[in-house]
């Protein structure tokens, strides 16, 4: 295995403990913090804010060795009808659902009934945007 597999890996088991330990695989705690109305839950502000103070932390000590990384290729910058849709349907399922993709997956380790019907979805959203998508690249679109 190689030494970016197991970074890979290291990172991808501390976020999804760091989701677990701060409750956020629970849809109850983001559809409270959405709730502004009735009980609102202040904690993802918290949760939020230590992931910053992590994020930078670990930045500065290993800005340095990453610097100059590109891990995703370079993106326009511009605000389309793509985007727009996109972060829409991600806002109403996430406000609906109470699961972000990344808690989501996470939530599969335990079982939960409703994180597999929203991975579920999500899986057959990306299936659909691809298809969707090629088809409008190929030309084969229809006015």
């Amino acid at each position: 295995m190689s030494r970016k597999t197991i970074g890979t890996l290291v990172a991808g088991a501390l976020f999804g403990a760091g989701l677990v330990v701060s409750g956020m695989t629970d849809p109850r705690n983001v559809i409270g913090f959405l709730d502004f109305s009735g009980h609102w839950n202040p904690r993802l502000v918290a949760v939020m804010a230590g992931a910053v103070v992590v994020y930078a932390g670990m930045l500065r000590l290993l800005g340095p060795i990453v610097r100059g990384i590109r891990p995703l290729p370079a993106r326009n910058n511009r605000v389309d009808a793509r985007l727009v849709a996109g972060a829409a349907i991600f806002g109403v399922g996430w406000g609906l659902s109470g699961y972000c993709p990344g808690p989501a997956i996470v939530s599969l380790g335990s079982g939960a009934h409703s994180a597999l019907a929203f991975v579920a979805a999500m899986i057959v959203g990306i299936l659909a945007a691809g298809a969707f998508s090629g088809r409008r690249r190929s030309g084969c679109e229809t006015p």
